[in-house]
């Protein structure tokens, strides 16, 4: 595999250097500012900063309050799954919390730099897969890999070997060359996520990263993502498959009417039960549960 010198044995990405630690990151703003220092989650080594804290997070669309006063911490290392309603809000959350969008109160902090007063280096160490966020589809997907890593500062040398071996691992060395217009739902996903991973971030967010997107796809990104967290990394990922939260992450966090209903360890959440029970129970089940009878046949 091409680049094995810069990132070696993917999927297994126990060498790779995390945002931060590399050479190639892009220089702090000389006006980053630390972030109030959070306490510890559950599941953190006492003492260790979260890999991301969110306080008081808030957000208004005229009358609607998306979310209130929001406060989470995903665990460092941690395989993090938020998971609600439609219109529950985590969109916005993560949007917030990513500096897509900016709070009306609240603050979020990669680490120990806040997201909003540092963006710069704030973002150097995440990586962000968005939700309905347009790609550069008149690229190709090695010219859309490639310009995420020139974005992020990288060398160029360093940019071309991890694009091949992204395209590689995710199964799109074939297509490669071709627009990404011309890509399928799930190749898009895989392609939008090669982009955010480019630069080895410390934290990746991920909203609805497995919507529209085929079995074999599916199994080829949670490969990368398990991989990913076994070399140190942390994920949290949005979904509304809870068998998939439930068999993939080690923590999750439950989300409604913008309020932050349970969090946990995953096993903490559910409580022995199945997790998406635990959901139910928690959020409420839609309609009366009433018969139609003019559907019976």
């Amino acid at each position: 595999m091409a680049g094995s010198a810069a990132w070696p044995n993917l999927p297994d990405m126990m060498s790779i250097p995390l945002s931060g630690s590399s050479a190639s990151s892009t220089a702090a703003d000389p006006q980053d500012v630390a972030a109030p220092a959070p306490s510890a989650p559950s599941g953190a080594a006492p003492g260790e900063t979260p890999a991301l804290t969110l306080h008081g997070l808030t957000k208004r669309f005229g009358d609607t309050l998306a979310v209130d006063a929001l406060d989470m911490t995903v665990p460092r290392g941690s395989f993090y799954g938020f998971v609600g309603p439609n219109g529950a809000g985590k969109t916005t959350t993560l949007s917030m919390a990513t500096g897509l969008l900016r709070p009306d109160a609240g603050h979020a902090a990669v680490g120990d730099v806040d997201v909003w007063a540092s963006p710069q280096r704030a973002k150097q160490a995440m990586g962000v897969l968005a939700d309905g966020v347009l790609l550069f589809t008149k690229l190709t997907g090695r010219q859309l890999v490639t310009y995420s890593g020139l974005l992020r500062g990288m060398d160029r040398a360093t940019v071309a070997e991890r694009t091949e071996d992204l395209l590689q691992v995710l199964g799109l060395a074939e297509a490669a060359g071709k627009l990404v217009a011309d890509y399928s739902a799930g190749m898009t996903k895989k392609i939008g996520l090669a982009a955010a991973m480019i630069h080895a971030p410390q934290l990746l967010v991920l909203d609805e990263p497995f919507e529209a997107v085929d079995p074999v796809s599916a199994r080829t990104i949670r490969g990368l993502l398990d991989s990913y967290v076994a070399s140190g990394g942390t994920v949290i990922l949005s979904s509304h498959v809870m068998d998939l939260v439930q068999r993939m992450c080690t923590h999750v966090g439950i989300i409604a009417d913008g309020r932050l209903l349970d969090a946990g360890t995953t096993d903490e959440v559910r409580g022995g039960a199945d997790l998406e029970a635990r959901f139910v129970e928690l959020v409420g089940a839609e309609g009366g549960g009433e018969e139609l009878s003019w559907l019976r046949l």
